[in-house]
């Protein structure tokens, strides 16, 4: 893609984890990139790796649950870099917590960040994608959206109000003939920092369910999504089940998760207590898009391959077929 025909992309979060990795995807490529999160520092880190892929990056700190803050960064990109062609909603916040324990203004937290935020950045997408006709949103969902578990109530609540706003849109969007896009990504546990730095009341050291892939993996598929005309995209076998067995069997998984679902988001000895989370404030610190478990995440998902490769391999598939046809009539 030449630089004067750009990709004009936001990513909110972008900061760190899979926002980072994301932010990366696009500029690698080329792309004109909105870098939108609470801090500065981390932004300004992750607009020179962009630039020294090849794009360009924007930094434009604010916080997604202000929306006045979310519409202003949108002027800015479009004022610096033109018109925005995509916009990924990615910003997420969590607490690691029974409900029983959590408070009311932890609950009010986490769903302004991970499900208003979306909001926000949708309705500030829509305004300039609506009467230019075209443009794509990508909604960074979860498997959490389809399947909860323990221990994140107020993350999970807020997952599955993403996907209850992005259906509703949908509709509005086909019923006005609307050529803008909308797709959402729902991901497997990711190795990114947000263990780290995440609010939690849990006695061990915070981690993401096993089985663990690296943010690159889900950032491709984002690029992918962007790129293709997928409703929804499932990364990893891990997000695929949680789909369907919730569908199938979620009586069954509400016993299992009530059973695993505790001991599987912990690890390696006690948490410290007095440790800072960026529940209200970014955590400082020169953090990236991994987290700390390089060692056990995994940096390719064969139902990724699947998925972005379904045309070749149903081609296979045919091309095998007809071939087995041929032996039987010979035989």
């Amino acid at each position: 893609m030449s630089k004067n025909h750009a990709e004009v992309v936001v990513v909110t979060g972008a900061g760190a984890g899979l926002g980072r990795a994301i932010a990366q995807a696009f500029g690698k490529r080329g792309a004109r990139v909105g870098l939108l999160s609470r801090s500065q520092e981390r932004l300004e880190a992750a607009r020179r790796e962009i630039e020294a892929m090849g794009g360009q990056g924007l930094v434009l700190p604010a916080d997604v649950a202000d929306a006045d803050a979310v519409e202003a960064a949108a002027a800015k990109v479009e004022q610096t870099f033109g018109p925005i062609d995509i916009w990924v909603n990615n910003a997420m916040a969590s607490v690691f917590s029974p409900a029983r324990e959590m408070t009311p203004d932890e609950y009010k937290r986490v769903t302004e960040v991970t499900y208003l935020g979306v909001v926000y950045g949708t309705l500030s997408a829509l305004r300039r994608m609506l009467p230019r006709d075209r443009g794509t949103i990508v909604q960074v969902g979860s498997a959490l959206a389809y399947r909860s578990i323990p221990l994140q109530s107020a993350y999970c609540a807020a997952k599955h109000a993403i996907v209850g706003f992005t259906d509703s849109l949908r509709c509005e969007l086909i019923h006005d003939n609307s050529h803008v896009r909308l797709t959402v990504v729902h991901m497997p546990a990711l190795n990114t920092p947000q263990f780290d730095w995440v609010k939690s009341r849990l006695p061990r050291k915070p981690q993401p369910v096993p089985p663990i892939f690296q943010p690159e993996v889900g950032a491709e598929a984002v690029y992918w999504a962007a790129h293709h005309d997928r409703r929804e995209m499932l990364v990893g076998w891990p997000t695929v089940e949680a789909v369907w067995g919730q569908k199938f069997i979620p009586g069954w998984l509400d016993r299992y998760l009530g059973r695993t679902g505790y001991d599987a988001q912990q690890y390696d000895g006690l948490a410290d207590p007095n440790r800072p989370n960026n529940l209200w404030e970014p955590v400082p610190g020169p953090y990236s898009a991994h987290g700390d478990f390089d060692s056990r995440a995994r940096a390719f998902s064969s139902e990724v391959w699947l998925t972005t490769h379904r045309g070749w391999v149903a081609a296979a598939a045919a091309s095998l077929a007809g071939l087995a046809l041929v032996a039987l009539k010979r035989r």
